[in-house]
């Protein structure tokens, strides 16, 4: 483990004060560890740029499983890219409605993929990519 760098940011007082509201609904004890998030947030984010970089994230879908073959398609869409798919959970938000997460891992650019390809699926209302690290090349 590398030692720890103390620095001095001069902050305007009034940002600092939003700051320091946030970060105490947020659970925070200390502004350190709440900055330190901020910049592990911007390098994952620099690092999923990169088309072959390495990620894990989810896909969340929410679609009218009345819409016609729009289940089948979407498994297909899945069996199709299988290697990346870790896992799924489906969820009946109500009488119309599904909820879809699928946990995906792989290549920057075929997560990116399968996400655009699930989500532009006709029948899907909303989805989102939410791409993250394993977490190894952060400290």
């Amino acid at each position: 483990m590398s030692g720890l760098s103390r620095i001095g940011v001069a902050i305007d007082t009034n940002l600092l004060s939003k700051f320091d509201r946030l970060i105490a609904q947020r659970g925070y004890t200390n502004r350190s560890e709440a900055f330190r998030d901020l910049i592990r947030d911007e390098l994952v984010e620099k690092t999923w740029e990169s088309p072959d970089s390495q990620v894990v994230g989810t896909v969340t879908l929410v679609y009218d499983h009345h819409v016609r073959l729009l289940n089948e398609k979407l498994t297909s869409i899945q069996h199709d890219f299988h290697h990346a798919i870790l896992s799924t959970l489906h969820v009946h938000l109500d009488h119309d409605n599904c909820l879809e997460v699928l946990v995906v891992r792989g290549r920057s650019a075929e997560v990116r993929k399968v996400a655009d390809v699930l989500i532009s699926t006709k029948g899907v209302k909303h989805g989102r990519l939410t791409i993250t690290t394993s977490g190894a090349e952060l400290k």
